[in-house]
C-alpha cells in the first residue's frame, strides 16, 4: 500500500463530508482482505453536545459507522476499475457488541475484513479498539450500486 490514503484521497473514494465523514486516515490496505482506518475523536464532535453532556461518549452507532465507512474504502479499491463510481450502500449489521467507551481524545483504530464478497454484495468483519482493547465489534452487509 502507498500512503496515499489520506484525508483528501478518502473524501475522493466516500460520499461523506463533515461532520459525518468518520474515517480520518487510512493506516493499512490490502485489496480484496483489509483495511486498518482511524479516527480521531475529538472533544469538537458536534455528537458530543448532546451526547452526553458532563459526560461525553462516542454513541455506538457512530462507531459502527466508521467501521462502515473503513468497509467503504475497502471495498471500492477493490471493485474492478469498470465498477469505480458506483456507490457502496450500507445493507445489514450483526453480532454487534459494545465492550467499552469511546471518549474525546481516544484514537479508534477500525479494522476491517471482509468475509464474503459478490458481485454486487459484501459481507465484513470490524473490530474497533482504543488503546489495543476493543471497544466495539460487528458484521455488515454493504450492497454496491450503479455507477454514478
Amino acid at each position: 500500500m502507498n500512503n496515499e490514503y489520506d484525508i483528501q484521497k478518502i473524501m475522493s473514494l466516500l460520499p461523506h463530508r463533515y461532520p459525518f465523514l468518520l474515517v480520518d486516515r487510512i493506516l493499512e490496505l490490502v485489496t480484496d482482505e483489509k483495511v486498518v482506518a482511524l479516527k480521531n475523536v475529538s472533544i469538537n464532535e458536534p455528537f458530543f453536545q448532546g451526547h452526553f453532556p458532563g459526560s461525553p461518549i462516542m454513541p455506538g452507532v457512530l462507531i459502527i459507522e466508521a467501521m462502515a465507512q473503513a468497509g467503504g474504502v475497502l471495498v471500492f479499491i477493490s471493485l474492478p476499475e469498470e465498477k469505480h463510481g458506483a456507490l457502496i450502500y450500507f445493507m445489514g449489521i450483526d453480532k454487534v457488541k459494545f465492550r467499552k467507551p469511546v471518549l474525546p481524545g481516544d484514537q479508534l483504530l477500525l479494522e476491517i475484513k471482509i468475509l464474503k464478497q459478490r458481485a454486487k454484495a459484501v459481507k465484513m468483519s470490524g473490530t474497533a479498539f482504543v488503546d489495543e482493547k476493543v471497544v466495539a465489534e460487528a458484521e455488515f452487509i454493504a450492497t454496491i450500486g450503479e455507477k454514478v
